[in-house]
């Protein structure tokens, strides 16, 4: 999943937050670094991604993007699943997603001493273009993909995600829809599992 589900995922603790979302940028031993908070978030995105690259519904619509966008097609189907939860974002939030976003970079903003290098550089971008906010339109999430094929070593594809997408629009939210519930129960049980074992 992507920067938007994996907030959405964590919770009200601002320090698994603050993990979830900087967890792919984060090198070395955990315990001289952070918090125990945020390695518990660290900890959190971790199983979450596990558990999203062996669920079938996401590895059937992996294989479907494979041919287009090779190695890149895990990263495409992440941003379509942000995409679709933007877009139903009140079929599972109650907090607008507008508020939402704004409490999402407050948080990291607040905290940007403790963010690793690479979140530093990427955080201020993120919040001038209100990436989790622009997700939910298309066109919001091309220019999203375009960026992204522009900062890839190798040939990506992913400027050409959004035709796909629009394409098989109707596909890839039937695979979201089935896929996203299981993984916001995993979510919620794993983060009380964590959060019973280290006292949080």
């Amino acid at each position: 999943m992507n920067f938007l589900a994996h907030l959405y995922l964590s919770g009200n603790e601002r320090g698994i937050i603050i993990g979830n979302f900087i967890a792919d940028h984060v090198k070395g031993r955990l315990s001289e670094q952070f918090s125990e908070e945020i390695r518990n978030g660290i900890i959190l995105h971790k199983a979450i991604d596990e558990f999203t690259d062996n669920h079938p519904v996401v590895r059937n619509s992996v294989t479907e993007l494979r041919s287009g966008f090779r190695k890149y097609a895990g990263v495409v189907l992440d941003m379509f699943f942000d995409h679709y939860l933007a877009a139903g974002w009140d079929n599972w939030m109650d907090e607008p997603l507008e508020q939402f976003s704004k409490r999402m970079y407050g948080i990291l903003m607040d905290n940007f001493s403790v963010l690793p290098t690479r979140t530093k550089h990427m955080l201020p971008y993120m919040i001038r273009g209100n990436w989790l906010l622009h997700y939910r339109e298309i066109e919001g999430l091309n220019q999203a993909l375009n960026g992204m094929a522009r900062r890839t070593a190798f040939q990506s594809n992913m400027e050409k995600a959004a035709v796909e997408l629009r394409d098989r629009y109707a596909f890839y939210g039937c695979q979201f829809d089935s896929f996203f519930p299981e993984l916001r129960a995993f979510s919620a049980e794993k983060l009380f599992e964590i959060t019973r074992n280290s006292g949080v």
